[in-house]
């Protein structure tokens, strides 16, 4: 119930920051416009926003035929899960990294780019898709999916305001300041709408993984190795989508200091320390 009520509210703040933008761009008609385009795309996100992500991604289904090691690695874990079998997704990229999608447990799908898939073992692998599972089993993926299309969606339509500026209703040039702020401003707000839910839902889904896989401390190892290659191996598919980075197991973004404070994600090493606690103490 209580994701409901997230999914709710952050539907809520996205179509209010698409008003605002709206009135920027056409006073109260833009407003307007932009309420019934906010509506259309929460609609659009809710039924189709997963299957946008793939494609963006070039994802590949994946069966027991194609790759059935790792087909029936996420097929235990489901069961051990109480979980329906969500579709398997291959994604074509050196960068390791994995994501979860989908709006519900029954429509679920799991990805992991071929990356990953070279550089952990099969233990740490476990360790990642049954967090990723976690993810589906707390009914999160409908709220990531939908946070990654429409923050994308803010970001095109404040840079539209921003370079193509707008008019008040009388049809007079709005404050060009006005629009440079909105472009500013937009993208942020959206991004800390994102982290604020995604950080907490980051360490359930550590703990909700753990505890399906039964190994906190191959998670832990995981998501150790995962850091030091991420760092080193470039994403270029996620840079050119960064509203979908909180999808990913690990921020699969460039660069640091300020940008650390926007991170959807929490640091590596706080959630290292909670899974390596949970092996210790044997909270599972």
């Amino acid at each position: 119930m209580f994701n409901w009520v997230k999914t709710a509210m952050l539907m809520a703040a996205i179509t209010a920051l698409f008003v605002v933008i709206g009135g920027v761009i056409g006073g109260s008609k833009g407003m307007m416009l932009a309420l019934i385009i906010a509506l259309g795309m929460n609609f659009f996100s809710y039924w189709f926003s997963d299957k946008m992500v793939l494609r963006m991604y070039n994802a590949q289904e994946v069966d027991e035929t194609t790759a059935p090691q790792f087909y029936r690695m996420v097929r235990e874990l489901a069961t051990r899960a109480q979980l329906p079998m969500p579709r398997v997704y291959l994604i074509n990229e050196d960068a390791p990294n994995a994501f979860a999608t989908g709006r519900n447990p029954e429509h679920a799908a799991v990805a992991a780019t071929t990356g990953i898939l070279r550089v952990l073992s099969e233990r740490e692998m476990r360790g990642v898709m049954a967090h990723e599972l976690a993810h589906v089993k707390h009914r999160d993926i409908l709220i990531s999916t939908i946070s990654a299309t429409m923050a994308g969606a803010i970001s095109a339509l404040a840079n539209f305001a921003m370079f193509f500026g707008g008019r008040d209703d009388e049809g007079r040039p709005s404050n060009p300041i006005a629009s440079i702020l909105v472009a500013i401003l937009a993208p942020i707000a959206g991004a800390l709408i994102q982290m604020a839910i995604s950080r907490a839902r980051e360490f359930e889904a550590d703990r909700g993984g753990a505890e399906i896989s039964g190994d906190p401390q191959a998670l832990a190892s995981a998501l150790e190795k995962i850091h030091a290659y991420a760092t080193g191996v470039p994403f270029p598919t996620a840079e050119a989508h960064p509203a979908t980075a909180q999808m990913m197991i690990m921020n699969p973004l460039s660069g640091g200091g300020i940008a650390n404070l926007f991170s959807t994600h929490p640091a590596t090493e706080e959630r290292v320390a909670r899974l390596m606690e949970m092996a210790r103490t044997g909270r599972i």
